[in-house]
């Protein structure tokens, strides 16, 4: 199991050059995360919910992901409650407070998804979840050492030196343990290294006298990483994510930062694009005049989080964008907002009530279930391209508009496209990763250039060298002989 001194460490990261790197090996491998906060999901192939990175994870093992992977998935609704998953079905929602008490009856399921996984592959790496320092959270727990104890795993610390601190990190860890806790602990991985690593021999020493735990690897920075799906809405605080093609003018798509934006890997092919920036515009930030493309990405919140659109003056913003002729897009929650009325009359995301839309197309969203969640393919309809991803959406959206569809997906219409075509929303995921449509809908504004990037190869193909990564500087010979002391 690796468990980290913090948050944003990189567990999920090594967690998955791990998994490739022993599938290499010949070991048939699986991730497992315990307990996951994310509204960052992925829909498995039987119709249930995992965090985004444990189906990274699950690619890079070579499996198709399951809900046996991430039996707990925690989807914040609120800074206080969430809702909760359970082995990829809705389970209810809770306050953090309430949550706590469930965590003892929660248990068993996690074992019994634990074992289930166990029983099909050599190996399974176990990704912790915050910190196992966090000791006034270890009553109960089920993400870190309470996990740990209770399927009897040895754990990985994994540290990130680049935030600074790290030796404090991985002593206070170890020094805050209790006695049964430090003996699990095998060793441990520095995270995120910059410059020449020998300059860190005394620092592993040092840590070493203070801890006896061994070093398995110093790894550096490794600069793909922006390329494979993130997981943590943190990645998005970071602004303009982007590269500018050498010689062409970019292409500028503005995504506002919605306080609980959800699946937005969504951005990851478009942010692969070489002539594409993406600039996340966050609170306190117009939409920028400059765009060619507004996209209103996914919400856990779609009422509270278009009420603040509005609050932060970007509904005047995009209708300024729409009459200069820009084109907006909308999937999921953004396709929700861009209609004439959301309404939430039994309070399935939050107080029941109802609220405008931004009126960009004719449609109007009732929020009720069941929660759609499938795999999906089917046809854009206005570029005629082969599309495929997930839906994962409560609610359903009707009016006048969803007679010009946007799509047809599994032989049914879905979404709705404006008169002139500029307005289109849609509930299907994942659709920028359909390579072929990525490019012809991008084709409208790069002026005759075509794209190049061909994305789940270009993912494959970091995952193979997020791997050779980890086989040049950590002791992978070592840390397997810890599992298999198991």
């Amino acid at each position: 199991m690796l468990q980290g001194t913090g948050s944003d460490v990189g567990k999920s990261l090594l967690v998955a050059g791990l998994a490739r790197a022993y599938r290499r090996r010949g070991l048939s491998v699986a991730p497992f995360k315990p307990q996951n906060m994310s509204n960052n999901a992925a829909v498995t192939p039987n119709g249930g919910e995992i965090g985004r990175a444990q189906a990274l994870q699950a690619m890079a093992a070579g499996l198709d992901p399951s809900t046996d992977m991430n039996p707990i998935l925690l989807k914040p609704q609120t800074d206080m409650g969430s809702q909760i998953i359970v082995q990829g079905r809705v389970y209810g929602t809770a306050k953090a407070r309430d949550y706590y008490k469930l965590k003892a009856e929660l248990l068993p399921r996690v074992l019994e998804s634990f074992g289930r996984l166990s029983s099909r592959v050599d190996l399974v790496l176990v990704e912790g979840a915050g910190s196992p320092a966090e000791i006034n959270l270890r009553a109960g727990d089920i993400a870190n050492m309470g996990f740990a104890e209770a399927a009897d795993l040895p754990v990985v610390l994994v540290a990130d030196i680049d935030r600074g601190g790290v030796i404090a990190a991985l002593v206070g860890t170890h020094a805050v343990l209790d006695p049964a806790e430090q003996a699990r602990l095998k060793g441990y991985l520095v995270n995120k290294f910059r410059g020449d690593p020998s300059l860190f021999e005394n620092g592993v020493a040092a840590i070493g006298m203070r801890t006896g735990l061994t070093c398995f690897g110093v790894l550096p920075w490794f600069a793909q990483a922006g390329l494979l799906p993130a997981e943590d809405a943190v990645a998005l605080d970071r602004g303009t994510i982007g590269k500018t093609g050498a010689g062409a003018a970019p292409i500028k798509i503005a995504v506002p930062r919605l306080s609980r934006i959800a699946n937005f890997d969504d951005l990851d092919p478009l942010r692969a694009e070489p002539d594409v920036d993406l600039d996340i515009v966050s609170t306190g930030r117009a939409l920028p005049g400059d765009a060619d493309l507004v996209l209103l990405p996914g919400s856990k919140t779609t009422i509270e989080d278009l009420r603040a659109f509005r609050a932060e003056g970007w509904d005047i913003d995009l209708a300024a964008h729409v009459r200069r002729g820009g084109h907006v897009l909308g999937l999921c929650a953004g396709y929700q907002m861009m209609g004439q009325r959301i309404a939430d009359p039994d309070g399935i995301e939050g107080p029941p009530g109802e609220v405008a839309g931004l009126g960009l197309l004719d449609v109007e969203t009732v929020m009720q279930g069941p929660k759609r969640l499938v795999q999906a393919s089917g046809r854009e309809l206005t570029t005629g391209q082969a599309v495929h991803g997930y839906e994962m959406h409560m609610g359903r959206t009707d009016g006048p508009g969803c007679a010009n569809p946007a799509a047809e997906i599994d032989g049914r219409p879905d979404g709705a496209v404006s008169a002139d075509g500029r307005i289109v929303g849609c509930y299907l995921h994942g659709l920028f990763a359909s390579d072929d449509f990525r490019a012809a809908y991008l084709a409208r504004f790069r002026q005759g250039r075509s794209a190049t990037v061909r994305y789940d190869a270009l993912v494959d193909e970091t995952l193979d060298r997020l791997a050779d990564h980890m086989e040049a500087h950590a002791d992978l010979d070592a840390m397997l002989a810890v599992a298999r002391s198991r």
